[in-house]
């Protein structure tokens, strides 16, 4: 019985360290997996490599000179009937634009009309005018004679009677009276009829001018190219935003409907505040991705910033004042014309070996910047000292190492 006793109670106590021993290999086990669990949100390795310190515009192609191809300046309602497609390599003297020539040839047959009935009205005035003239010398050379023939009745006056006489002087005074009248008369009729003969000669002349105005505007009703180049069409204000001008589009007078541009002139035009401007130099590397042109990515330079801010008119209102960036490009593509857009990254700096993170990777909290570090089995909240930016990369310059794994997103419980 004793020995039975004894044999159980040694079961029970290898029973029972066993459970001891498998419980601390559970709570081991447990606490190697736990150390060994994975971060619950994406991560970042920390790594040394080359920090590009960059900035990042938005550009325009632009063409240094080119030439524009306008809608008649003369010509009243316009209304674009046959325009070339953007990017068309046209001829000189090739017809690029034509418009509804109906309104210019209605009124150039209303202003010929017009000219006609000026000239007739400026041969009737002249015929008048020389009708009225030989009227009035008649009526003169009659009131000298008559003058004369009243001066021999008075010289009568001794031989006849005194009141014979009387009548003859005042029938002679009669006969200068009418003279007089008739002189004065001839002078103002003749130069009546000079106001009239310049007065059809003024509407004439106006007649003629309209007449050639609206010859000058047909003839612009097809405008052609100036010279051999490829075609950009612009744009204008329509009922939904800008669009470019089309068949069927009406335009002002003198407005630019296309451009010719110096294809050897096109560059990359960007404006850049006073912050960026002050970073920015002469020959400084770019990148240039189009968004016209996304399967290719351009190289370039800086060749000129404008030494005086100006009022950008592209962004908010009011406008605001900044700098004009022109960038040359060290690649050309037939896809390139004035008008297509785009980013532009300018390098400004190259710093070796430094450590950098994706932008996301840093979090503000409490007026500091920080960064959440996996340590072992959680993340660990980590204030980080920022060296340099640029779009997409933070140069860390104190509180990170290589190696190290960042969060990319706030972890949870981190808020």
């Amino acid at each position: 019985m004793r020995e039975r006793f004894r044999q159980l109670w040694i079961r029970h106590k290898v029973i029972t360290i066993t459970v001891v021993v498998l419980a601390g290999c559970g709570v081991v086990l447990g606490a190697v997996g736990l150390s060994r669990r994975s971060p619950t949100v994406p991560t970042y390795q920390v790594k040394r490599d080359e920090f590009l310190d960059s900035s990042q515009f938005h550009g325009e192609v632009k063409a240094l000179k080119s030439m524009t191809i306008s809608a008649p300046a003369e010509a009243g309602d316009l209304q674009i009937v046959k325009l070339v497609a953007d990017g068309a390599a046209v001829k000189s003297g090739e017809v690029v634009v034509e418009f509804d020539k109906t309104k210019t040839e209605q009124d150039l047959a209303q202003y010929g009309s017009a000219l006609k009935s000026a000239d007739a009205s400026i041969e009737q005035a002249r015929a008048q005018a020389q009708l009225t003239e030989e009227e009035d010398k008649t009526a003169v050379l009659k009131a000298g004679y008559d003058v004369e023939a009243a001066k021999l009745e008075a010289s009568k006056q001794e031989i006849v009677s005194k009141i014979e006489g009387e009548k003859a002087r005042l029938s002679l005074a009669d006969a200068e009276q009418r003279l007089s009248e008739a002189d004065t008369k001839q002078k103002s009729d003749r130069n009546l009829n000079q106001a009239t003969i310049e007065s059809t000669e003024q509407a004439r002349n106006k007649a003629k001018y309209d007449v050639e105005r609206a010859e000058h505007a047909l003839a612009q009703m097809s405008v052609r190219a100036p010279s051999a180049g490829t075609i950009s069409i612009l744009q204008h204000w329509t009922g939904s935003g800008r669009a470019p001008y089309r068949a069927g589009d009406r335009a002002w007078p003198g407005a630019a409907i296309a451009e010719l541009p110096d294809a050897s002139t096109l560059r990359i035009s960007a404006r850049v505040d006073e912050t960026e401007r002050g970073r920015l130099a002469l020959k400084l590397p770019c990148t240039v991705q189009l968004n016209a042109i996304p399967d290719r990515q351009f190289t370039g330079h800086i060749e000129s910033i404008s030494e005086i801010a100006s009022l950008d008119f592209s962004g908010v209102f009011p406008p605001a004042r900044n700098f004009t960036l022109e960038i040359i490009l060290d690649q050309t593509d037939s896809r390139f014309k004035p008008g297509i857009t785009g980013e532009v990254t300018v390098i400004v700096d190259r710093v070796p070996d430094a450590i950098s993170i994706p932008a996301q990777a840093l979090f503000q909290k409490s007026g500091h910047t920080v960064a959440y570090v996996w340590e072992g089995s959680q993340f660990e909240e980590r204030e980080v000292q920022v060296g340099r930016r640029n779009p997409d990369k933070v140069m860390i310059a104190q509180g990170l190492d290589a190696g190290e794994q960042v969060a990319l997103k706030e972890p949870a419980g981190k808020e």
